[in-house]
Formats: structure tokens, sequence, C-alpha cells
């Protein structure tokens, strides 16, 4: 069957699992090619309500490749991040395998848009938040956010669903200005005191880490980080204003 186990590996995992488990397939299989006594234990995208971090991961694999090739360019600093977000979120073994697997799918081209449109299909919007917010982190892994990457998670974010204000507060989060704080809560710096208020208490609710509790305890720890920003802006502009 060799030649034919990557095809027959996609092909059923599009038919089974939509576009994520075709590009999954496809990868699994190449890996078969190439190790001799290979087997896979991948499991399929759930979907729904019962979205796991496992789920989380295996689409996120995706969308950081469309990520790192966005400027045509593979950095080590961006390979070293997706291996240590593996290690953090999933343990040792699963980011060996998964590190494996992702060297396949950055060989790949794949349909971006119907990747993040299953996404959107299966998982929440605090979900998907998480995701864009975690591709910044990638992109600034090497301590720049380049363009064209920013371009990419733009890209995403909007098939995603995911809002302007909500995508400019999330990128502000990674660029530091004056505006910045005022970015994060999604107001403009000549909002009233009490706009600012109402508008700390609207994106405290919506990053609450307690939206992404059913990825598991490691994700809830980088949706805090997330939440801190949040609250740290709304302290930077109650400062500037001395606001009780």
């Amino acid at each position: 069957m060799a030649g034919w186990a990557k095809w027959l590996w996609g092909g059923m995992g599009w038919a089974m699992f939509g576009p994520i488990g075709g590009i999954m397939g496809y990868a699994l299989g190449s890996m078969s090619e190439n190790n001799s006594g290979f087997h896979s234990n991948y499991q399929g995208f759930s979907g729904g309500a019962s979205t796991k971090g496992g789920d989380f991961g295996s689409a996120l694999l995706i969308l950081f490749a469309a990520v790192m090739k966005a400027d045509n360019e593979l950095k080590k600093s961006e390979l070293e991040f997706v291996k240590t977000f593996f290690i953090q979120q999933f343990g040792r073994k699963y980011a060996q395998d998964r590190i494996r697997l992702f060297q396949e799918i950055l060989k790949q081209d794949f349909p971006l848009k119907d990747v993040c449109l299953q996404i959107k299909a299966n998982m929440d919007h605090p979900a998907r938040l998480q995701m864009v917010h975690i591709l910044f982190g990638l992109s600034k892994a090497d301590g720049h956010v380049h363009p064209l990457e920013v371009k990419v998670i733009h890209t995403i974010a909007n098939y995603l669903g995911i809002s302007a204000g909500d995508f400019e507060s999330i990128q502000a989060m990674f660029y530091k200005n004056t505006t910045a704080a005022y970015k994060i809560l999604e107001i403009n710096p000549d909002a009233t005191d009490s706009e600012v208020k109402k508008a700390f208490r609207k994106m405290a609710s919506k990053f609450h880490p307690d939206k992404v509790h059913h990825l598991g305890d490691e994700f809830q720890k980088m949706a805090e980080e997330k939440f801190k920003s949040v609250n740290d802006a709304y302290q930077q502009i109650k400062k500037e204003r001395n606001l009780n």
C-alpha cells in the first residue's frame, strides 16, 4: 500500500471528520509510510458542546502551521513555542507525537477557510477567542510579530466569527502603546468614566477563565493571562483618570 497510505488516511479523515480529519489523516498516513511499525491512536474531532482540549489541540496544530508559513520562514523560536505549548498543556509524550505530526502538516497546503469554518461549527466562542490569543503568542515567539502573520491571524479570526473589536482587543494585549488599554476594553480614549466601568465588566465576563473550563485546567491557566490583561488595562485607565 506504499504510496497510497497517506491518500487513504486523508480521504477517510476528510469523509469522517471534515477537513481537519483529512489533514490529520494525510499527515498520519505520511508518518506510517516513513516509520515501519507506526500505529496511530488518532481520534477524530468530536465537535459540539463536547469539545475537549485534545480537539482544541488538533485544530490548533493546523492553525499554527498556517501562521508559521505566513512569512515563508519557519523559525526555530516558533517551533519551540509549539513544542513547549503542547508539553505544558498535554504532557511530554503527547507533545512528542504531535510535533512529529505537526512537521508533516507543515508540508501540506490546506483550505484554511474550510478548517476555520469546521472549528467555528464545533467550538464555542470563548474557545475561539482563546485560539486567537494563542496564535498571537506564537507570532510573538521571536519577539517580533510579523505583519504577514498578523494578516493571517486576522483572516483566521474573521473565518472563526471573531468580531473586529474582539480581534483588536486581543491584538492590543501583544502591542503595548498609549491606546492599548482602551483597545483591550474595546472602547475609545474619549469614553466616559461610566463607559469605562461598563466596558470592564463586559470584557471581564467575556474573558473569564471559567468560560473555557471544558478545555481543561491548563487552558484555564492561559485564559487567566488574558483575563489579567483586561484587569491590568482597567487598572491603568483608572490610575490615569483617578477613578475609584
